[in-house]
């Protein structure tokens, strides 16, 4: 116990941060496996022990750990390599190339129970463009987003019997998010207009007196761009945050000595909405006679409804023989549900250089029409020896985002996975193991004309003490 005190501080100051890092993900904003064991076994999980990352795989494997206890500190890198191109041919190359997400875990079985802790990052999207690139539009305009879920796991595992194991856990959850986003003057008048609108829609007040000063100017004048920007650039926490709770149930059975099934779902969330006290919009004007005319609100914004998905799995694992382990997941994640479309509320302060829009709203959605996604897993695991086990694996699924609704500040589109990895003993209490993916580059081009390329190298790497 001595031990484990001296381990619990550093690893909670790790799962603090886990909930806040910014995550690309590879399964939607999902992350293609969690915990280097099962990452590496092609993101397999639902029916053989893979640790405390059970907590947010399937809670039920928890109950096949042969060990009366277990603390898992782990540390991902996530390597995107996201590029957008325009249609006449210009590239911008996202320069967020590295992120970094410690997670922690602790279960402890007592007769036929099991229980524990688990910080985990669900997963998110994010990019950032240089102003000075063609998505800066000519005005300097950097573009940035980061969206990272995180979640605090309380699970709880009953043994029913030898070959039964039923579980469920408790999510605390916290989002974040930062948005640097520049429109171009299209693009949001297909927003405001309700003859256009093929891409999204605004409305308020704020629309209403920007149309009547559209009225006002003279001919010819137009919009040159549109900035939503709410980001504090802190690598941690985003700008907009949100709290809510979601859950999972699971169960372990037992068929044969040889073969285990496994099956869990885990619940859509429930969420806050996404709060930012320090946005701005501004826009800005390019009038006839009098050139640039640049206006900034602050406020408030609102990123409404936005939810993590529900998801079902069932899995297999099938041991030949004492050196061999085979498994396979099946997985149908609900995005249609949450991902209809991106929406957000600003609100104008009552500051005195808001003029005559203080206190008026704008109300954006994009729609995102996003389909049901099928995640296909297979992966085996070798003990080559007694001390080191070798892992592989590959994933497919299918593409969840409508190419016409692509946004290149959300990118999300890897559809297949191949991993690699290793598990070493030190001695009976204490390892290490180590996953390395590689997501294949998907390139799609959008309603708007833009290419967008999306590959991803990630590492996980975790060390183990059994008690």
């Amino acid at each position: 116990m001595k031990a484990l005190r001296s381990l619990l501080p550093p690893a909670l100051t790790l799962a603090a941060l886990s909930l806040t890092s910014p995550l690309v993900a590879t399964n939607g904003m999902n992350m293609e496996g969690y915990g280097p064991i099962a990452t590496a076994m092609g993101g397999t999980s639902l029916a053989f022990d893979n640790g405390t990352a059970a907590v947010i795989n399937n809670p039920a494997t928890l109950g096949l750990m042969a060990e009366r206890a277990r603390l898992d500190l782990a540390l991902g890198v996530l390597g995107p390599d996201i590029t957008a191109t325009n249609p006449a041919g210009t590239a911008a190359d996202s320069q967020l190339t590295a992120f970094y997400m410690p997670a922690f875990g602790y279960a402890r079985r007592a007769g036929n129970f099991t229980y524990g802790l688990g910080v985990f990052g669900q997963g998110g999207m994010g990019c950032q463009y240089d102003a000075n690139s063609w998505r800066g539009l000519g005005f300097g305009l950097e573009n940035r987003t980061e969206v990272s879920v995180g979640r605090v796991i309380a699970p709880l595992v009953w043994k029913v019997n030898d070959r039964l194991h039923i579980a469920a856990t408790a999510d605390f959850m916290w989002a974040g998010m930062d948005l640097k986003m520049a429109m171009s003057g299209t693009q949001f008048f297909d927003l405001v207009m309700p003859t256009s609108q093929q891409f999204g829609r605004a409305s308020g007040t704020i629309v209403q007196s920007f149309s009547g000063m559209m009225a006002t100017l003279p001919s010819g004048t137009s919009v040159d761009y549109a900035y939503f920007n709410f980001s504090n650039g802190n690598p941690f926490t985003g700008d907009a945050r949100g709290y809510g709770y979601a859950g999972k149930v699971g169960l372990v059975y037992q068929a044969t000595p040889q073969l285990t099934l496994g099956l869990t779902y885990h619940s859509k969330s429930a969420l806050s909405d996404l709060k930012a006290t320090g946005a701005a919009l501004s826009f800005q004007l390019n009038v006839p006679g009098m050139g640039a005319m640049a206006q900034t609100l602050t406020g408030e914004m609102k990123v409404n409804g936005f939810e993590w998905p529900a998801m079902l799995g069932a899995g297999l694992a099938y041991r030949p023989n004492e050196r061999w382990l085979v498994a396979a997941d099946v997985r149908q994640i609900y995005w249609a549900s949450v991902m209809d479309q991106f929406a957000m509320t600003f609100t104008a302060s009552s500051a005195a250089s808001n003029g005559s829009f203080a206190g008026q709203q704008l109300s954006a959605v994009l729609f995102q029409h996003w389909d049901d996604q099928l995640v296909l897993q297979l992966g085996a695991a070798y003990q080559a020896t007694d001390r080191l086990t070798l892992r592989f694996g590959g994933a497919a699924s299918s593409d969840p985002i409508p190419d016409k609704f692509l946004n290149c500040l959300f990118p999300a589109t890897i559809e297949r996975h191949l991993m690699a990895g290793f598990g070493w003993k030190f001695d009976a209490r204490s390892s290490v193991d180590f996953s390395f993916t590689h997501g294949f580059e998907v390139g799609k081009t959008n309603g708007y004309g833009i290419h967008i390329t999306h590959g991803q190298n990630n590492a996980q790497l975790m060390y183990s003490y059994r008690f």
